[in-house]
């Protein structure tokens, strides 16, 4: 079974807003066996959407549109569709119950006619109730291919897929199994991996795909399984797997289910009932955004202090001014200095700090751009470790909070093991 997803909207084009609804829906529909094979971004503009859904009519099993449902003049979906079904509009009486509901008991003002319009629909579709907003979705078929149209707005499209279209699909297609498996590697690049598991990869069987996907101090290594049989496509993964843990165990440092490593550190440091807190200079926070961005993290992650000048480092954390005198701010001892400091001050078990130069041009130090020391205070003691990433500015920030989650990974497993 085959999908497309389309989202309308001149300002995804102009980038004045970033498609994150496509990766959500892509992310469903993997779950339950449906292929993605194309993704566009298109205007607001009739034709454009007609020619649009012409070239992808039996090509695919389900288009699936986000955008272009709210009341104003341009949003033109609805319009669309009708055209394209030979069909028009009509009131959902359902609709026009919900939206006057939610706006004058909810909102507790006036419903106008442009909110009464949110229930205009395809007098042949099947409306897909959205309990979250005044726009609803839509379901019409075409031949071999249905077009489902969501509203833009996220949250709205993302309780539609969750509530309406997932249990749909299931319930109406036979799809096959599509098995994930992905493995977390650190500390060589993607060339170097590929030459170490070369054979092991020439030797997958042809219904197991590997992909590479690097990222900035890492590698991950999806396995992909298609078939009927899901007990036999899990146990080629968990067999391939075990393999390849035997050519590359020395950089695998853990399984990412569909999850980021933020993700997986905040089961582990869950597991164990531990807690987490950064100090940050040169990484200005990410640390803390990446870790804080986990539902639930705030049971294990307590804050940040983002150390970024040299006196916030003194004054708040309390690190040592002869200390920053002898070795300067980019430095293991001030680092370690910073870690145990917020580890002290937050009262957490672990606590991560970096001191760096990211660029482009030096601050209070004279280390050389790119220069960055990572220090992860544990109950056992504080780790230091000095890396250069180079240039530009974004690659070493982005580097440096990788790594920094790396290292602090790979301590919570010595535990765990």
């Amino acid at each position: 079974m085959k999908a497309a997803i389309i989202t309308i909207g001149d300002e995804i084009l102009i980038g004045q807003i970033v498609d994150t609804n496509s990766a959500f829906i892509a992310k469903s529909l993997d779950r339950i066996g449906v292929e993605v094979v194309e993704m566009l971004s298109i205007s607001d503009d009739k034709k454009h959407i007609l020619d649009t859904f012409a070239q992808l009519q039996n090509r695919v099993d389900v288009v699936i549109v986000t955008g272009g449902l709210g009341p104003t003049k341009d949003d033109v979906t609805k319009k669309t569709f009708c055209e394209y079904f030979n069909d028009e509009l009509v009131v959902d009486q359902k609709v026009l119950a919900h939206v006057t509901e939610l706006i004058e008991g909810f909102y507790k003002r006036p419903i106008s006619q442009l909110n009464k319009d949110q229930a205009l629909v395809p007098s042949t579709c099947t409306v897909l109730h959205n309990k979250v907003g005044t726009a609803p979705g839509m379901w019409m078929k075409k031949e071999s291919t249905v077009f489902i149209s969501l509203p833009g707005v996220p949250y709205e499209m993302k309780y539609l897929v969750e509530e309406e279209i997932i249990p749909k699909i299931v319930r109406e297609y036979k799809r096959p199994y599509i098995i994930h498996k992905t493995i977390l590697t650190y500390g060589q690049g993607e060339s170097l991996v590929a030459e170490r598991i070369e054979q092991w990869e020439n030797n997958l069987p042809e219904f197991i795909k590997l992909a590479y996907l690097p990222n900035p101090g890492r590698v991950r290594l999806r396995l992909t399984a298609r078939g009927t049989n899901k007990e036999e496509l899990e146990e080629a993964i968990e067999s391939n797997v075990q393999s390849l843990d035997a050519i590359i165990h020395d950089i695998i440092v853990g399984y990412e289910e569909n999850e980021t490593i933020e993700t997986v550190i905040g089961k582990l440091l869950s597991k164990q009932n531990k807690t987490i807190s950064t100090a940050e200079s040169c990484t200005g926070g990410r640390i803390a955004s990446l870790l804080s961005s986990v539902p639930g993290s705030s049971n294990y992650f307590k804050g940040s202090i983002v150390s970024y000048a040299t006196e916030v480092k003194a004054n708040v954390l309390g690190v040592s001014q002869n200390l920053i005198d002898e070795f300067s701010v980019v430095s293991a001892e001030v680092a370690s200095a910073m870690a145990l400091s917020v580890k002290d001050l937050l009262k957490t078990d672990y606590a991560l700090a970096t001191t760096g130069n990211a660029g482009p041009s030096k601050g209070d130090s004279d280390a050389e751009i790119g220069t960055v020391f990572i220090a992860l205070a544990t109950p056992n003691g504080v780790i230091v470790e000095e890396f250069n990433f180079g240039q530009p500015r974004e690659k070493v920030i982005d580097r440096a909070s990788v790594k920094s989650l790396e290292i602090l990974q790979k301590e919570i497993l010595k535990i765990v093991q």
